[in-house]
């Protein structure tokens, strides 16, 4: 299964917030969209960064609740590893392991297209092997 494949059963559209908005105004659409991260963006198709509620702890604790008055751009990840849309599932769930995240922004003619989590993934994969399994069976049965 491919990444495209995965974009056409989400909805159309990624969150984006700006890398000067401050970090209460991102918890508050994190928390409102019930999302684990959001592209940092100027236009809605680059990607600066990705802040992510790991981000957001890690600098409370720090910090404290300053942190909330912050600018996101202060906070996100910067290093960020996107995939494309003729991607195999099997290689972006390798990297996000490997790579230790969850987010991943899809990426063509280097302009953001899509967003997906690792369990976008995983329930892509769930999805796949359950379609094996089925026509397995189907197979064995003689059907």
């Amino acid at each position: 299964m491919l990444v495209s494949q995965i974009l056409k059963n989400k909805a159309q559209g990624v969150l984006t917030v700006s890398p000067d908005s401050i970090v209460k105004d991102a918890v508050d659409l994190l928390t409102n969209k019930r999302i684990g991260a959001v592209v940092v963006s100027e236009t809605g198709k680059d990607v600066k960064g990705i802040l992510s509620e790991r981000d957001i702890v890690r600098e409370l604790c720090r910090a404290g609740d300053v942190t909330l008055k912050d600018k996101v751009e202060n906070l996100m990840t910067r290093a960020v590893t996107g995939c494309a849309p003729s991607d195999t599932i099997e290689s972006v769930l390798e990297t996000m392991t490997n790579k230790r995240f969850r987010h991943m922004p899809v990426l063509e003619n280097n302009e953001m297209v899509g967003f997906i989590s690792i369990g976008d993934v995983v329930a892509a994969q769930l999805s796949e092997l359950r379609m094996e399994k089925d026509a397995l069976t189907g197979m064995i049965m003689g059907n």
